[in-house]
């Protein structure tokens, strides 16, 4: 029944109107059978234990073609499902509907359960059945899944992975965009480890890199190290600076450095304890520098003074009655690269190396335009004029203006008032543009590798198209691995609107689930859709009984600062319509891991999916009956 032809809806029985209601409801139903035979080859390369998900799907993707509002308002009055929760078991809540308002006119039923892929009940074992086939069993308290993406320092640190799994993580996350194979290895034998240690299952996914369109290295103007020390409010030096001094290229810190600089074999081999050592820094000033302390790493030197360092400095060794011998330095620390990007202004986005700062030239001179490189220049060919394309997740808009084969000119559109500041490894977004890119890249092919011998399942990033899903199986068959559990991550517009071959696709896999990556999702279709497009994925996946991990930014100011805000509370409550839950990394992640587990335990008591549940309500009683 369409909104435009809204009966009138009374309170008076019409047994002509039930009746109408359900001719609509037959109609509905044989829908739903049609889209089921059409849909018959991409159920065919459906695994066994997905058939009856499949069919489901078919029958929600036929109930969601056209709007049901009226005949929902119509069975809502007259008491009876209004089919708004019935992603699960589609035609099951169809059939028992009908049934009732053929009772209710006086016409036979007959049940067609055999048409009918599944009931309320085996929907439920289904769900429950591939979560636990790709995420592992519940914890015994709660329903919900944690997740924890893994740090650096969880390469090296057993202890920090410890108190992750002590404190509820029953996923670990590693991000092969970061660190490399035998880090991820270290990662993995921590977590298998600790896991062991507690007596609980913890599973690992790995997740690829994809091609991720990010912004590339920013040089500084220049490598610069300066050194203050502490002085009180007349000026007295209460404690002098100390920079270490060692060979150019090391990486051992010199015990009580705060800063480091490297300088040339020969010359550090003279340097002995008590040593001073002049230079003139960047301002032309004369200063010095005292050895105060030697350890295997080099030198430890302090000093009284401001100084500047910049790489033309150069250390002197003064020793009496020998020929002051002098070294470069190296390794100064050079700040990341900036780019001030003002609203009105221009950006030039290339494919060459390391692009440097515009310098200051005279007053007078042109300034010339801020450029950055693009990581993946090949989406040069497959933009257009007057595309929107983001940067720094939403952060930096713009529009772009001209594409030439090897550069981008954007007009920066959305930025604030006092301008943005761009730096690299910041990502790219282009919501309109059609990009033809591979969902493995080379650097994900050679990755697979170590994914294949460490990873419980593998997080597929940036997928866009069902071939994509059939190329990363094909991988894992080559390596041994064909039933490793794969994750779709629905993160870009293509992905959302090719949802259902995304599923049918995973659902060819014998452990599947999707990621709602919320961040990239958010700017590829809009801050504003968010809400009503994670509403839509998760509906889907409930049609497909297929697992969802709710990831993005989950109590992410609690986990970086310590102190959550009331807006991400309730977010993390959202999550409990998921199976999943994923935290990113922070200091304070244990505490968030906490909150989070706080948070899953109570929901789980109210709500499930979409239905709310009639839990006693503690917190109330009736007026009057406590006096009584």
């Amino acid at each position: 029944m369409q909104t435009s032809k809204k009966r009138q809806i009374t309170d008076t029985w019409d047994e002509a109107e039930c009746k109408s209601i359900i001719e609509q409801l037959w109609t509905l139903r044989q829908s739903m059978q049609t889209c089921e035979a059409g849909l018959g080859a991409l159920l065919q390369d459906v695994d066994s234990s997905y058939k009856a998900s499949a069919r489901n799907l078919t029958h929600y993707l036929a109930l969601r073609q056209s709007d049901r509002r009226d005949l929902q308002e119509w069975l809502s009055r007259v008491g009876l499902s209004s089919l708004g929760r019935a992603e699960s078991h589609v035609m099951a809540n169809l059939d028992k509907v009908l049934g009732i308002l053929h009772r209710l006119t006086g016409q036979s039923w007959v049940p067609h359960s055999k048409d009918e892929p599944v009931g309320i009940k085996t929907s439920l074992k289904l769900l429950e059945r591939h979560t636990a086939e790709l995420l592992g069993a519940a914890p015994a308290h709660r329903i919900v899944r944690i997740m924890v993406t893994l740090p650096s320092e969880a390469a090296r640190d057993f202890g920090l992975v410890r108190r992750l799994v002590v404190s509820g993580m029953d996923i670990a996350r590693i991000n092969c965009a970061h660190d490399g194979p035998n880090e991820w290895k270290a990662m993995a034998a921590h977590v298998r480890r600790a896991a062991r240690t507690m007596g609980r299952p913890v599973r690992i996914l790995m997740d690829l890199g994809g091609p991720k369109l990010r912004t590339g290295p920013i040089a500084s103007d220049a490598a610069v190290l300066k050194l203050k020390p502490v002085r009180d409010d007349f000026g007295r030096v209460l404690s002098p600076t100390h920079v270490g001094i060692r060979l150019a290229g090391s990486m051992m810190p010199v015990t009580g450095a705060t800063h480091h600089v490297g300088v040339e074999a020969q010359w550090l081999a003279q340097l002995k304890v008590g040593d001073q050592l002049d230079l003139t820094d960047a301002r032309g000033a004369d200063r010095t520098l005292r050895i105060v302390h030697q350890d295997e790493a080099g030198f430890l030197a302090e000093c009284v003074q401001t100084a500047y360092l910049v790489p033309q400095t150069q250390l002197r060794r003064r020793h009496a009655g020998v020929e002051q011998v002098v070294t470069a330095l190296a390794d100064l620390p050079c700040k990341e690269g900036l780019l001030h990007l003002e609203r009105g202004g221009s950006l030039r986005l290339t494919g060459a190396a390391v692009v440097a700062l515009p310098r200051k030239g005279r007053a007078k001179a042109p300034r010339p335009m801020p450029t950055v490189v693009c990581t993946l220049p090949e989406v040069f060919a497959q933009v257009c004029v007057g595309e929107r394309i983001w940067f720094d997740d939403g952060r930096i808009g713009g529009v772009i203006r001209r594409v030439e084969p090897t550069w981008l000119e954007v007009q920066i559109t959305h930025a604030r008032d006092s301008g943005e500041k761009l730096a690299g490894d910041k990502g790219i977004n282009l919501p309109d543009s059609q990009l033809d890119l591979p969902a493995l890249t080379e650097k994900d092919i050679e990755d697979l590798a170590a994914v294949a011998q460490h990873a419980d399942m593998v997080g597929l990033s940036f997928v866009q198209q069902a071939s994509d899903v059939r190329a990363l199986r094909e991988r894992l068959h080559e390596l041994g691995k064909p039933d490793l559990g794969i994750v779709l991550k629905i993160e870009t517009r293509r992905a959302f609107e090719n949802l259902p071959e995304l599923l049918f696709a995973a659902m060819a896999c014998k452990a599947a689930g999707i990621m709602i990556a919320r961040g990239d999702l958010a700017v590829e279709c809009g801050y504003e859709r968010l809400a009503e497009v994670q509403e839509e994925i998760l509906w889907a996946a409930e049609a497909s009984h297929m697992p969802v991990i709710w990831a993005t930014q989950v109590l992410e100011t609690l986990a970086k600062t310590g102190l959550p805000s009331r807006a991400e509370i309730t977010d993390a409550a959202m999550g409990e319509r998921a199976e999943c839950v994923m935290l990113n990394k922070g200091p304070h992640i244990t505490e968030a891991m906490r909150t989070l587990d706080d948070i899953l335990r109570r929901m789980q008591t109210h709500q499930t999916k979409k239905r709310s549940l009639l839990r006693a309500l503690r917190a109330w009683s009736v007026p009057g009956e406590a006096a009584s």
